[in-house]
């Protein structure tokens, strides 16, 4: 009851609330002010105020970005969870924004500016009335341990070319305009033309076409165990072939411990070889080699021409060891007395190229050497003229220095040093696909296939000196010569070298074969008129001491 009368006057009460003040009015007036803009304005500050809040945002992570390290497994650099959810919009653009990188190649390296390769040169040949043939000349090799370290851990690169696979004729049509063979199939003259349209990825002919594996019953057979083993070849491979009993097989020397557990020495070796090597001392039974060489014998050869047959590995090297690097064949009538790292050092990775071959000694002009051949009775003479005609419808010229730095069109074919990557191993199908249409006389195609490679890519082959190959590689008779003398065996001797005579003789009294070809199809040319990127090979040291080479 009290409380009525102490209360505050009622009068006060209403007054504030029916007669507000004037500021109060204009506060009013002013918010109500503010509300109806927004209403009216609402879409466009909404707007400006979300992208000045990305513009923000797009500078703050800019910022971050820069200082942005690999993540680590380690536990102590865990984020906290409100942190990975704050960049979860950050992680998703950089992860659009990343790009796998390309692979690592080798691009080659240079010798010091005073190194002993860089300043010796090649000294003029010695004075001798007596020996006007070829002979070997000084080779600049590094030390083994230097040879060894240098080895490429990459890949060369292949320009244009990255994937090569191999074409297989099940059944085989014969019916095409010429040449071809059941073990190089029957490709036609526009399948011919294709091949040399080099792309990115490529399907083509080179040999083993009954199936997808070399030596399971595509000719040129090899059983399971060699197989086996020719697969664990990753590395280098030293490869030679002796057919029909004709070369003698004799290891390999001055090859250093390292390269006789790393590197793979095969010799391929026909029945009739076999049959000869059965009686020898040195080949061990039990191993399957003779010495350092892993004799594989060869069953259902493809061709009747022992010749034709030895292109087989000759060429087509990388598709009998298709996980090894590098390969060096050799002619079996030579001898290796180099260690494989040293020689693929000097004329493969310091020149920084993928294949290497010498130059024949005397000639340089392919025209030249087909005469050379007819005149040795080497093939039939139609054959010849055919190949050549065709060729020369192509748009084949005599060399000349106009073709330079082309330095010869002739290679002495008896060694190849090569990297299988997928250019250089297009070059030897393509290469071997000539000798299976033409002649098995393979320094006639070899420029043909060179510069229709080289005429749509920067790559190209390496020639050197033919006095640098006598270098790394002897003559197997020669060698026997010598060590007859030395034990002054003349007899023996004797027996050997009419052994040999008597195999000439009978080469020579044996046949040609004979290529039955129509007239040739008309091609529009398309080689280059001058190719570039040839590398030179001219650094060069002493030889180690040994006997007197011999004219190959």
């Amino acid at each position: 009851m009290g409380y009525k009368g102490v209360g505050l006057p009622t009068h006060t009460a209403t007054t504030t609330r029916t007669k507000p003040s004037k500021m109060y009015k204009e506060k009013e007036d002013v918010v109500r002010w503010i509300f109806k803009f927004v209403g009216r304005r609402k879409k466009i500050l909404f707007i400006i105020s979300i992208l000045v809040f990305i513009r923000v945002l797009y500078v703050w992570h800019g910022e971050e970005g820069q200082k942005v390290e690999a993540p680590h497994s380690d536990s102590t650099n865990k984020e906290p969870l409100s942190n990975i959810h704050n960049n979860l919009s950050y992680v998703g653009k950089a992860a659009k924004a990343y790009r796998p990188r390309p692979p690592p190649y080798f691009r080659g390296y240079t010798l010091p500016p005073d190194h002993p390769c860089n300043r010796f040169k090649l000294p003029p040949p010695p004075a001798d009335k007596k020996r006007t043939g070829p002979r070997p000349c000084p080779v600049c090799y590094l030390p083994l341990e230097e040879a060894i370290a240098l080895m490429p851990s990459s890949p060369s690169f292949s320009p244009i070319l990255k994937n090569l696979t191999y074409i297989h004729e099940k059944p085989l049509n014969p019916k095409t305009e010429f040449g071809g063979s059941d073990f190089g199939g029957y490709p036609t003259l526009k399948q011919r033309r294709r091949s040399f349209n080099i792309k990115g990825t490529m399907s083509v002919h080179c040999g083993f076409v009954k199936g997808r594996q070399p030596g399971r019953g595509t000719g040129f057979d090899i059983n399971e165990k060699d197989l086996l083993e020719m697969k664990r070849c990753r590395g280098i491979v030293v490869a030679s072939t002796v057919f029909d009993a004709f070369d003698d097989v004799k290891s390999p020397s001055n090859i250093s411990k390292y390269s006789e557990q790393t590197v793979c020495f095969f010799m391929f070796i026909d029945e009739k070889t076999e049959s000869s090597l059965k009686r020898d001392k040195r080949f061990n039974r039990t191993t399957k080699k003779v010495g350092l060489w892993r004799i594989v014998v060869v069953h259902n050869l493809p061709y009747t021409d022992g010749r034709r047959n030895g292109k087989v590995p000759k060429l087509l090297v990388h598709r009998l060891f298709p996980k090894s690097r590098y390969s060096l064949w050799m002619d079996g009538k030579l001898d290796l007395v180099v260690d494989p790292h040293q020689i693929l050092e000097r004329f493969l990775w310091r020149e920084n190229v993928t294949f290497a071959i010498s130059r024949h000694y005397k000639r340089f002009d392919v025209f030249v050497e087909a005469e050379a051949n007819k005149a040795a009775g080497k093939y039939a003479n139609a054959s010849i003229d055919f190949q050549v005609d065709f060729y020369k419808k192509e748009g084949l010229t005599p060399y000349s220095t106009a073709k330079l730095p082309v330095t010869s069109d002739v290679p002495e074919g008896c060694v190849i040093l090569r990297e299988h990557v997928p250019i250089s191993n297009l070059f030897t199908c393509l290469w071997f696909n000539e000798v299976d249409r033409f002649t098995s006389r393979d320094q006639i195609s070899f420029s043909t296939v060179r510069d229709k490679i080289a005429a749509r890519t920067k790559w190209n082959v390496s020639m050197f000196l033919d006095c640098q190959r006598r270098n790394f590689v002897v003559q197997v008779i020669l060698l026997l010569a010598i060590d007859f003398i030395l034990q002054k065996d003349k007899n023996h001797l004797n027996v050997v070298l009419r052994y040999h005579l008597a195999d000439q003789e009978k080469l020579k009294k044996k046949p040609t074969p004979m290529a039955i070809l129509p007239p040739p199809a008309l091609v529009s040319s398309d080689l280059p008129r001058k190719l570039n990127n040839v590398s030179q090979v001219v650094s060069i040291t002493q030889p180690k001491r040994r006997g007197r080479d011999k004219q190959l």
